[in-house]
């Protein structure tokens, strides 16, 4: 069987207040070209922030355009301490139909944040084709005052083209832990062949969902309510009956979690970044960049 088994290992580092990236291990058709020193003329400034690393952002290539059936892809990061990484992709993850008597596509990555450093893993939408089946295993470690910006937004296939819940398998995994004990669990397993999604006990009228994790290890309890508070205060401000439902809630510690089922996928790109904003600044004192695309 001709199947893609595939790696892609990066590190950040410090030297002279600025983020590194070395490129421990890349196996076509993962790779990086470079980092790109994020700069805003009015949110990160271009000099080192009092509270890390001046902060890089790397694009994740697929060259082969998307995810095969039966490829096996591997992604780990490791962000050393004080060093600020923005992760994300060139475009939507595309999953193929599955290839008969090829094993189910999957991704693993273990991403790794030592003390004081930030990644923030901003992808674009997860688009699982029809017939595909996908497994997604994440698992992030965070150390003592490291942060979490984390955000998943999955569609329900090619709508354009008229599929709509058309894959076979969808199953998302996604552990967190802090100083070694874990603050969040996911796990989702969907198959709309077997059990229709739109039952009013999963996602009703709604075709896309995302969740947002917030995370920095260390910060006293109050300022999680406090930030819960104002998020929650804006999730309801965004919230449409019958389009767009927003909720916030607490992780067991260090974090938050936000969540939208939406009738739009644009709805949901456009507001996520709001909450991300509210929370980078509670947090960070800083203001949140989004990622700058390159094709």
């Amino acid at each position: 069987m001709n199947q893609t088994s595939a790696a892609l290992h990066l590190n950040f580092s410090v030297q002279n207040d600025q983020t590194i990236l070395r490129v421990l291990k890349q196996e076509p058709p993962l790779r990086v070209i470079r980092a790109f020193p994020i700069k805003a003329a009015s949110a990160i400034a271009t000099a080192p922030s009092p509270q890390g690393a001046q902060p890089v952002l790397v694009h994740l290539h697929n060259i082969s355009g998307g995810l095969l059936g039966g490829d096996r892809l591997q992604l780990r990061a490791h962000v050393e301490a004080g060093a600020q990484a923005q992760i994300t992709s060139t475009g939507s993850t595309r999953v193929y139909r599955q290839r008969v008597g090829y094993p189910i596509t999957t991704q693993i990555s273990h991403l790794q944040v030592n003390s004081g450093g930030l990644l923030e893993y901003l992808p674009d939408t997860l688009i699982p084709y029809a017939r595909s089946q996908y497994r997604q295993s994440t698992r992030i470690e965070l150390a003592d005052n490291a942060g979490l910006f984390y955000w998943e937004v999955v569609t329900p296939g090619r709508e354009a083209k008229g599929e709509c819940f058309e894959y076979d398998l969808l199953q998302i995994e996604l552990d967190i832990l802090a100083n070694g004990q874990p603050i969040a669990i996911e796990r989702s397993q969907l198959e709309p062949k077997q059990a229709a999604l739109n039952s009013a006990v999963k996602l009703g009228l709604f075709h896309y969902f995302a969740t947002f994790y917030i995370c920095r290890v260390g910060i006293e309890a109050q300022h999680w309510l406090d930030l819960e508070k104002q998020l929650d205060q804006l999730a309801r401000s965004l919230t449409v009956a019958g389009q767009m439902v927003w909720g916030v809630s607490s992780l067991s510690a260090h974090g938050l979690s936000v969540r939208a089922v939406s009738t739009s996928s644009q709805a949901i790109q456009q507001h996520l970044p709001c909450f991300w904003q509210m929370a980078k600044q509670a947090l960070y004192q800083q203001n949140a960049v989004m990622p700058r695309k390159v094709y």
